[in-house]
């Protein structure tokens, strides 16, 4: 069968480009091994992050970089295999780290994040979701004051952006999260203008089912090879081919794998993270996402339970599931809430997908015609997944961009 558009991936991103473009009447198959928001969109920290404003640099001060050599940290582990494969990334990624280089790429990355919650709302709305969002900020806790006090600092000019904090003291805090145990912090910088959701997986698949609702199409099947095939592209899954007029590639980590042989090699690396499920008691009930920067991991209240979420692994897609990561992590937020009953058997792990330089890859391939790629988000896919849908309709289409995608063009590691 044919249709105007294939987007290959169903995670935040794909979903949301297949979303905008039925929306503007093509005629689009959106196609995953799994059904929408089951991979990476469904593991997140189930945040939609206005306040994003900054990007996370590879740390270049020699101290820092003998902190995380021992591999005991909270926030990043890992793995030798990954580094070794990845190295080139890694080294990139370290250069694009520099104080000059960052302040570029800040600027940058703004011009995304600026439409994050604007653009989801069109689809909440569409979808007819708000219970699954609550829009009364998350809290970021802080253990060093000197950390503190630079936060504090980046807070009050975030506001310039339009970013709306408030600083918390300890007993703030406390009166905001009753049931928290705060020994070990000094203060908290509550987020306001960012959102939570519930369910990250459940909100892909009511965009999903908005996208279907439009007469748009989703294939469950796992995609083995992508050709050109005249002025379009054929399609090969496990099953069946698909031909299409255009073709986008938004399948997070798996996206290298499916245009390598094309001859595009960009430095795209996975990021494994993981998380666990606690039954919600009145006891260790929160309101608002809890973030220990310290520590690095996230406490979400979800419609499964108390959601602990890690930082990274840097780790190869199919190595062995290590719950090292997790269970430190877990002795941390222990501490901070009663945590008793494990709500899954064994912890969901996922990764995903980020570039030397902290942007995504949006836009033309650059060697095809009619080929467009969507990937690279780093840690902010389910945050940018509707800006990003909104700016690859607008480039089919060739419509007047919302968002300049000269910075996102995947041929600028070929130019560095």
């Amino acid at each position: 069968m044919r249709y105007e558009v294939i987007v290959i991936g169903a995670g935040m991103v794909g979903t949301s480009i297949a979303w905008h473009l039925q929306k503007k009447n093509s005629k689009v198959l959106l196609l995953d091994k799994k059904s929408p928001g089951s991979e990476t969109s469904y593991g997140n920290a189930g945040l939609i992050q206005r306040e994003a404003i900054h990007i996370h640099p590879f740390p270049r001060q020699p101290i820092e970089l003998l902190k995380v050599l021992p591999n005991k940290n909270t926030d990043i582990r890992y793995r030798w295999p990954a580094v070794l494969r990845y190295r080139q990334a890694l080294l990139g990624y370290w250069r694009f780290s520099a104080p000059s280089s960052v302040q570029k790429i800040e600027k940058e990355w703004q011009t995304l994040i600026e439409h994050c919650t604007s653009e989801h709302q069109k689809m909440i709305t569409a979808a007819g979701v708000e219970e699954l969002i609550r829009r009364d900020g998350w809290v970021e806790m802080h253990r060093t004051d000197d950390k503190f006090k630079t936060a504090v600092a980046a807070a009050k000019n975030a506001r310039e952006q339009g970013i709306e904090h408030q600083v918390l003291s300890l007993a703030e805090l406390k009166a905001l999260e009753p049931n928290g145990n705060f020994d070990g912090f000094i203060g908290a910088i509550h987020w306001l203008n960012s959102w939570q959701v519930s369910n990250p997986g459940e909100l892909v698949k009511a965009y999903a089912k908005s996208f279907r609702d439009m007469h748009g199409t989703i294939g469950e099947s796992s995609v083995k090879k992508i050709l050109p095939d005249g002025d379009g592209w054929q399609v090969i899954t496990d099953n069946n081919f698909f031909y299409s007029d255009h073709l986008v590639v938004a399948a997070g980590p798996w996206s290298s794998e499916l245009i390598k042989p094309l001859g595009y090699d960009l430095p795209l690396f996975p990021m494994r993270g993981y998380h666990q499920h606690f039954e919600a008691t009145d006891q260790n009930a929160i309101n608002h996402s809890l973030v220990d920067v310290d520590n690095g991991f996230v406490m979400g209240p979800m419609q499964q339970g108390i959601r602990i979420t890690t930082g990274a692994e840097m780790a190869l897609m199919d190595a062995a599931k290590d719950f090292g990561q997790l269970h430190a992590v877990l002795g941390f937020a222990k501490n901070i809430l009663p945590l008793n009953d494990q709500v899954e058997n064994e912890p969901w792990c996922g990764s995903r997908p980020c570039m030397p330089d902290m942007k995504p890859v949006i836009g033309a391939s650059g060697k095809h015609d009619n080929l467009w790629f969507a990937f690279g988000h780093g840690h902010q896919g389910f945050t940018l997944g509707p800006i990003t849908g909104r700016i690859v309709e607008e480039l089919i289409h060739n419509q007047p961009l919302t968002v300049d995608v000269e910075p996102f063009n995947a041929q600028r590691f070929s130019k560095s």
